[in-house]
């Protein structure tokens, strides 16, 4: 096995289940209620997930004006675009969209055309991303009678959910596709999961429609996420990426030379306006490549720490890691 990379595959053990945590714990509750009488307390779940995201910023920041780091190219085209969201009004709540996934004007249009993709059509099960402008998404394909797998926030207490529409009332449907909606209806699966994902949607701050380079909001967890789908054999290569922004986050100055090895690209851009095949040749990442992943970041992320164990205990190896890093708060809420 490269030492610098673990390449994903249909997995052949069982990862050893973690003690889950007292809002983990809760979350299940709500799945069993009607057998347990337990109420999920969203006004409990909605402060603690508000509280967990509110964690100052100021290490972002920070990260962001740093210019010895050799991501800082990526910070400039971020704030760019942020700060003209935001000056020209395309922004729309949770704001400010800085350090976001950005919320933007006519989202529901940009979901609407990405419905119509023929991709979506025929996909049985989508996995799209907990942000804010995706909510008409995660909307669209309930209602499409189709799978959604979302990820549990920033992995912090688990790993995916799956919903489906029978799973739900018409009434908790819009409910569904909110955080809250997911802790309260949606099923938790693990890395043994035997599912086939056909379609990816994630979020964007940043696209360049003839490259299909893309950025986020230097998180990661969307090259995480893909990475441990990966893993799970519920993706390759020939899975469809689709993004949804506004036009205005399109881009034509990402290097693509500068792109890291675990960046992934889209292959479709879906905005208010207009539908864009990239017909992208950047090669989408193989799996976890652990030589770039923080110990910061790995003490973060449970599920992370139980598959490199996993992988270690099976292979007899131990498994390199990244540099350490400062890592950047979540953004606040303003109410």
């Amino acid at each position: 096995m490269d030492s610098s990379l673990f390449r994903l595959s249909t997995p052949t053990f069982t990862l050893p289940r973690a003690r889950p945590s007292l809002s983990y714990k809760r979350i299940h509750c709500q799945n069993q209620s009607q057998s347990e009488n337990v109420a999920f307390d969203e006004a409990a779940f909605e402060a603690e997930r508000l509280s967990l995201d509110a964690k100052a910023r100021e290490t972002m920041m920070a990260q962001s004006s740093n210019g010895g780091d050799p991501k800082a190219w990526k910070w400039v085209i971020r704030k760019r675009i942020w700060d003209t969201m935001e000056a020209l009004n395309i922004a729309q709540n949770p704001r400010p969209v800085h350090h976001r996934i950005p919320n933007f004007v006519a989202a529901s249009n940009a979901a609407k055309n990405l419905s119509k993709l023929k991709e979506f059509g025929v996909a049985n099960c989508v996995k799209v991303n907990p942000d804010s402008p995706q909510k008409q998404v995660r909307f669209l394909t309930l209602t499409g009678g189709k799978k959604l797998l979302t990820p549990q926030p920033r992995l912090r207490t688990g790993f995916f959910s799956v919903l489906e529409s029978h799973m739900l009332t018409p009434s908790a449907i819009y409910e569904a596709c909110t955080s809250v909606g997911v802790a309260k209806y949606g099923r938790s699966i693990g890395l043994d999961e035997k599912i086939k994902v056909d379609l990816i949607v994630i979020g964007s701050v940043a696209v360049d429609p003839k490259t299909g380079a893309r950025l986020g909001k230097g998180e990661g967890f969307a090259e995480l996420e893909y990475g441990m789908l990966r893993y799970m054999g519920a993706i390759d290569d020939s899975t469809p990426v689709v993004t949804s922004v506004h036009d205005c986050q399109l881009v034509d100055d990402i290097p693509v030379e500068k792109l890291l090895i675990h960046d992934v690209p889209v292959d479709i851009i879906c905005t208010p306006t207009q539908v864009i095949y990239t017909n992208t040749c950047i090669s989408k990442p193989q799996g976890i490549y652990w030589d770039k992943l923080s110990p910061e970041k790995l003490g973060k992320i449970r599920i992370l720490r139980e598959l490199k164990s996993r992988i270690e205990r099976e292979t007899g190896q131990k498994l390199p890691c990244g540099p350490s890093e400062k890592l950047p708060p979540s953004a606040p809420r303003r109410r």
